[in-house]
């Protein structure tokens, strides 16, 4: 309402890229929970080193809930010990969140945008390939977005909605719009680090109706499945890589409705979401509704959600021709649509080359089936060669996610002088089953639930995978390792 751009950080990212980011977006406020103060201490530090001339921010600090204003708190002496010293060697003129909002000015007149397409919103990438890209949403993006967030997922009136999604990723997937569009309620955690028992309290005390995030969250309420079944079900969307079936039919049978989304920062969040059933084998967007023949390994034709999607495709990323429907040709999965980001802050070669061709090229590789869906295959960075065969890591990942005693895995190609590449996995295994469970174990088990014998990983090495500040696994770490093993 005062015009500003919004801009929500991740606060896992350390003050050298932060500083970089702050100068990128020449950032004039800065709003701060009290728990990251000293990270944006550290991160005005660097800026004063790294660019003298750069005016920092406004600070404005966001306090605990039963704290007095700063005015006041410094002659406090009830302040609870871990907001002791939380000032110290912070810049002079720093605000407090709710002085801030204190209403004042009943005058006050909203500063609309003068263009449906000028930008509401800078959302920053994971950095996976790279420092992390600042992509741009218009006001025209996010209107239309929030409205298919509420159609798609059928919100009621009044939800109430858990925030176990972060808030930098893709603005929280647009509902911070669409729950206010709907007069909800938003639950907010202060704690970074998410446990079932936090999320289960939550829904119990305040009622929740809907979360979203990572599919972590799927393995945390999993573990806690020794609670009562819910006493209303809970729609739950998470987007990534989908655990085992055995997890997802836990948390089904704990009261959740788990749905699965694809997307990514520039589409604004998960540009197609799909209903989890229990019988279903594998994730599969259907983009031709009007199809006789059902898909084999899903239960439900998935059209409905597309209403603001006005192509997905797979596409030769050449000759920009689709791919046939033959269910084996693989292709780059591109989108088009007016929910899509407007480009890359000041990087107009990057948002050149994201949108060659007229379509928005998502990096990731998938196929063509006869009946018109799309079923998405892997990172084109991340296929495996092997002898002339396409590996999808994905498919070899979701059959050791399969195995009981595994709790993550990765799978990655290393060089190989005479196939090219072959598949190799790290695997963690869940607590308690280090000394039940070996390679040879694991290896069996793919070569009896894989298809083809090259897709067999030749090596499982177990421990901890490496996870970047958006926690998605780091491969080309993984590929550094596999290739010095």
């Amino acid at each position: 309402m005062a015009g500003g751009v919004l801009s929500a950080l991740n606060f896992r990212l350390d003050e050298t890229i932060l500083a970089l980011i702050l100068v990128q977006l020449d950032a004039k406020i800065i709003l701060v929970d009290q728990q990251f103060v000293h990270l944006v201490h550290e991160t005005l530090n660097t800026l004063s080193k790294t660019a003298p001339n750069f005016k920092p921010p406004i600070l404005v600090l966001i306090p605990e809930c039963n704290r007095k204003s700063l005015s006041s708190s410094s002659s406090s002496s009830s302040s609870s010990s871990d907001t002791d010293g939380i000032h110290e060697n912070l810049p002079r003129g720093i605000l407090d969140y709710n002085d801030l909002i204190e209403p004042r000015d009943h005058a006050f007149e909203i500063i609309r945008p003068t263009d449906e397409c000028d930008p509401i919103s800078v959302n920053y990438t994971s950095g996976s390939t790279g420092n992390p890209k600042g992509v741009i949403y218009s006001h025209r993006a996010v209107y239309l977005n929030s409205l298919a967030t509420i159609l798609n997922m059928d919100k009621r009136r009044l939800p109430v909605f858990l925030w176990t999604v972060d808030m930098f990723r893709c603005n929280g997937w647009c509902y911070p719009w669409a729950i206010a569009a709907l007069g909800g309620t938003n639950v907010c955690l202060r704690s970074t680090n998410l446990s079932a028992k936090i999320i289960l309290d939550a829904i119990s005390l305040h009622k929740v109706t809907h979360l979203c995030g990572k599919p972590v969250i799927l393995n945390l309420l999993a573990e806690a499945s020794d609670y009562k079944p819910l006493a209303t079900r809970v729609d739950i969307v998470v987007a990534g890589a989908l655990p085992s079936h055995l997890v997802l039919n836990q948390v089904t049978e704990m009261g959740f409705n788990i749905s699965h989304g694809y997307g990514m920062t520039e589409a604004l969040g998960p540009a197609i979401i799909e209903p989890w059933r229990p019988e279903s084998q594998h994730f599969r967007v259907l983009i031709n509704g009007n199809g006789e023949k059902q898909a084999k390994n899903t239960t439900k034709r998935y059209g409905e959600n597309l209403m603001i999607i006005e192509g997905f495709d797979v596409k030769d990323s050449s000759t920009m021709e689709s791919v046939p429907n033959d269910g084996k040709t693989m292709g780059q999965i591109m989108l088009k649509s007016n929910a899509m980001m407007s480009g890359y802050l000041k990087n107009p070669k990057a948002t050149e080359e994201a949108y060659s061709g007229g379509w928005y090229r998502t990096g990731d590789v998938g196929i063509r089936h006869q009946d018109g869906s799309i079923q998405m295959k892997d990172r084109v960075q991340d296929l495996v060669t092997c002898g002339g065969n396409f590996i999808s890591t994905l498919e070899v990942e979701a059959v050791l996610l399969s195995h009981p005693n595994v709790s993550e895995a990765a799978v990655v190609g290393r060089r190989d002088e005479c196939l090219g590449e072959i598949p190799f996995a790290f695997v963690k295994l869940k607590e308690g089953c280090e000394s039940v469970t070996s390679s040879k174990e694991i290896l069996d088990f793919c070569g009896s639930n894989l298809p083809a014998c090259y897709m067999v990983p030749r090596d499982v090495i177990f421990g901890d995978l490496p996870v970047n500040s958006t926690g998605k696994v780091q491969k080309f770490v993984l590929r550094d390792r596999a290739n010095i093993y």
